[in-house]
C-alpha cells in the first residue's frame, strides 16, 4: 500500500488519530510475504500490517494473537483486524529484539534468554485438548512434515546452495537414519510450539521477552522451540551459554510442575537437526528461487552448528564429513 491509503484506512478507524502528525515507516521482516509499518506520532505508535492469504497461515495471526494474551502469553494487543482489506493495527512492542542483544556479555543476555524460554514452557502449559481443538493451528509436527523439512534441505541446500549432484544428495537423503529420526520424533507426546522461535522474533519490551511472528503455531516437541533459539544461526552461542540455557529452561519447567523427559538431550538433538535442515533449507530457497541473496549469507553458521549436531548422532558420519568437505 502507499503511504495516502494507510493514511486513510488509520483514521477512519480510529478517530482520534486525525490530528496526530503521522510518520510512516516501512518495517523489514525477513522472508515474509507481508507487509509492515510503523505508524508513529510525537506521543504515540502502532504497527500497520497488510497480508494475503497466499500462505493460509496469515489469516490466523489474529486468533493466535488473542489467544496468547487472553492466556498470559506475552504478544501485541491486537487493536482492530480488517478482515476484508486484510490489514491489522496493532500494538508496537518498539524495535529492540532479541537478536540485538548478541554482542553483549553472557551476563546480560542470560536474563533474556530466560524470559523468551519462560514463553516456551507458557505454550507447553496451555496445550490442553480445548485450546488444541478451538484454536487454529497449522497442521502438526508429523512424519509428513519431518521428512518435508528433510527434503527441503537436501533439495534447496544441499542440491541448489551447496551445489552437490543429484547421485550424492540422493544417497544421503536415503540413509535409513534420517527416517529412523522422523519416526522417533512423530511418535512423541506434542504441545504448542511457535515453530520460528528464534532471536529476531523475541522482542525486548518492558524488560521481558514478548513473541511475534507466531502464525505458524502448531503442535509439536518443545525441543524444537528450544533448538531454533539456542542454534539461531544468527546468534552465536557457546556450548557453555546453550547449557546454561537449557538449565534454565528445566528449572522453569519444574516451577511450573513439569519435568524433563528421560532422554531429553537425545530429543534436543533430534529436533535442533531437523530445525537447521529445515532453515539451512529455507536459506536456498529464499536465496536463489525468491530473490532475496542475502539469505545466503546465513548458511555458514548454521552448516556450522548442523555439523555439531550432526556429529552426535550415530550413523550420520558419512553426512557429517560430506557437510565438512562442502
Amino acid at each position: 500500500m502507499s503511504v495516502d491509503p494507510i493514511l486513510t484506512a488509520t483514521r477512519a478507524q480510529f478517530p482520534d488519530w486525525c490530528d496526530d502528525r503521522l510518520e510512516i515507516m516501512p518495517l523489514e521482516k525477513g522472508g515474509s510475504d507481508r507487509k509492515f509499518y510503523r505508524l508513529r506520532s510525537a506521543a504515540r505508535s502502532m504497527i500497520f500490517i497488510q497480508y494475503t492469504v497466499s500462505r493460509e497461515e496469515n489469516a490466523h495471526y489474529v486468533e493466535i494473537a488473542n489467544f496468547l494474551s487472553a492466556n498470559q502469553l506475552r504478544a501485541p494487543v491486537v487493536y482492530h483486524h480488517d478482515t476484508d482489506q486484510k490489514i491489522i493495527w496493532m500494538q508496537d512492542l518498539g524495535e529492540k529484539d532479541l537478536w540485538q542483544l548478541r554482542t553483549e556479555p553472557w551476563a546480560i543476555r542470560r536474563p533474556n534468554y530466560a524470559s523468551a524460554l519462560e514463553q516456551t514452557v507458557a505454550l507447553q502449559m496451555n496445550a490442553t485438548p480445548a485450546v488444541t481443538k478451538s484454536l487454529n493451528l497449522q497442521p502438526a509436527f508429523d512424519e509428513t512434515l519431518y521428512r518435508w523439512e528433510q527434503t527441503y534441505f537436501f533439495e534447496n541446500c544441499l542440491g541448489v546452495a551447496l551445489g552437490k549432484n543429484p547421485e550424492e544428495v540422493v544417497r544421503h537423503q536415503t540413509n535409513a537414519v534420517f527416517e529412523t529420526i522422523i519416526r522417533r520424533l512423530a511418535e512423541l507426546p506434542r504441545s504448542l510450539v511457535h515453530r520460528d522461535f528464534q532471536s529476531q522474533n523475541l522482542m525486548i519490551h518492558d524488560e521481558q521477552v514478548w513473541l511475534i511472528d507466531f502464525q505458524g503455531m502448531r503442535l509439536g516437541r518443545p525441543e524444537y522451540d528450544l533448538a531454533s533459539l539456542l542454534y539461531d544461526p544468527y546468534v552465536a552461542l557457546t556450548e557453555a551459554e546453550r547449557d546454561d540455557a537449557l538449565a534454565d529452561y528445566a528449572q522453569l519447567l519444574q516451577d511450573k510442575g513439569g519435568a524433563l523427559p528421560a532422554n531429553f538431550r537425545e530429543i534436543f538433538d533430534l529436533c535442533a537437526l531437523q530445525r537447521l535442515m529445515q532453515a539451512l533449507g529455507a536459506y536456498g530457497f529464499l536465496g536463489y528461487h525468491k530473490g532475496k541473496p542475502h539469505f545466503l549469507n546465513h548458511i555458514p553458521a548454521a552448516k556450522k552448528s548442523l555439523i555439531e549436531v550432526a556429529s552426535r548422532i550415530a550413523g550420520l558420519d558419512a553426512f557429517v564429513a560430506m557437510l565438512k568437505e562442502s
